[in-house]
């Protein structure tokens, strides 16, 4: 089994990568976004629970987060691996992964960063806004306010992966084509 932890900013292109390597090995894309959506679009428990923090402006809570994705690894537990995308964000939801991860007879196989310089990035997504109508794709000072928010929460996770030699930065910046081929000669290695 192969569990990846894809990282990278906002518009480094996770998501369009996450489609071809989830076909390529396998995998169960695991993408936080999707998971809170499905769960508040069909109500259930977390969802509400998940609901009531966002409607009063707060960040949703690493247990209910957690939960939510605890729920789909066991929903899917015939899988080959997984692809988590957007999660973990903090320190504590890698430690929690990793616990629950044990407790499954699995680990992270791997953690692979998408890196490129911002100002490409704010670019892509300026014009993903453009396309897509997402308000915060739209605005240059809140992009770059989720930039910083990533470098803060996510540094240490770097540092948390680099310890146990889990840790893989890729070039982000190139043909959707040649990503691709250097996430798969990382995965390919591992």
């Amino acid at each position: 089994m192969i569990n990846i932890v894809l990282f990278g900013k906002p518009g480094a292109g996770k998501g369009t990568q996450a489609e071809f390597l989830k076909e390529k090995y396998n995998l169960t894309h695991l993408s936080t976004g999707d998971i809170f959506r499905y769960n508040i679009k069909n109500e259930t428990e977390l969802g509400k629970l998940a609901k009531a923090f966002m409607d009063n402006g707060d960040l949703v809570p690493d247990e209910v987060t957690i939960k939510m994705l605890e729920s789909e690894v066991d929903k899917n537990s015939y899988s080959a691996g997984f692809l988590f995308d957007g999660f973990p964000r903090t320190l504590a939801q890698a430690e929690a992964l990793d616990v629950f991860l044990k407790s499954k007879n699995q680990k992270i196989t791997a953690t692979i960063a998408l890196e490129a310089d911002d100002k490409i990035l704010v670019k892509r997504l300026l014009e993903r806004g453009k396309a897509s109508g997402r308000p915060d794709d739209q605005d240059e000072e809140k992009i770059r306010n989720r930039y910083q928010e990533y470098n803060e929460k996510t540094a240490p996770l770097m540092s948390y992966y680099q310890s146990q030699n889990k840790f893989h930065a890729v070039n982000g910046i190139g043909t959707i084509q040649e990503i691709t081929e250097r996430l798969s000669k990382v995965i390919d290695n591992l």
